[in-house]
């Protein structure tokens, strides 16, 4: 899982830093709020492939995909790329742990197969 999560993580990173380009031609925006936004949000997409894996990491991951669409209201075509990060989000988390699942599953077969050496 984490594999597939960091992947789309990191997509969104640079999705982000594009947005920040974008959002920065927007008169009625400061520049600094824009890239203080955007660092914020791309420093988590990173602590989040470290996060990932433990408690709560895929709820965080969820949390940062509502804020990716919300951005939509600043950047308005990042309604449909957070809708489809979103998605990606899914799909890594939900067939991660069937990869996740099935690697455990060939390493317990594999260690019963195994003879011992006593």
């Amino acid at each position: 899982m984490r594999t597939l999560c960091s992947s789309t993580l990191i997509g969104e990173f640079f999705v982000i830093g594009f947005a920040g380009l974008v959002a920065m031609k927007d008169p009625d925006l400061a520049m600094s709020t824009v890239w203080t936004v955007s660092g914020i949000a791309m420093f988590l997409c990173v602590l989040l492939c470290g996060l990932v894996t433990r408690p709560g990491g895929v709820a965080l991951g969820w949390a940062l995909q509502i804020a990716l669409i919300a951005s939509g209201f600043i950047v308005p075509t990042m309604f449909f790329l957070g809708a489809i990060f979103a998605a990606l989000w899914w799909a890594s988390v939900h067939y991660g742990k069937k990869v996740d699942e099935a690697k455990a599953r060939f390493a317990g077969q594999a260690d019963s197969s195994t003879p011992d050496a006593a």
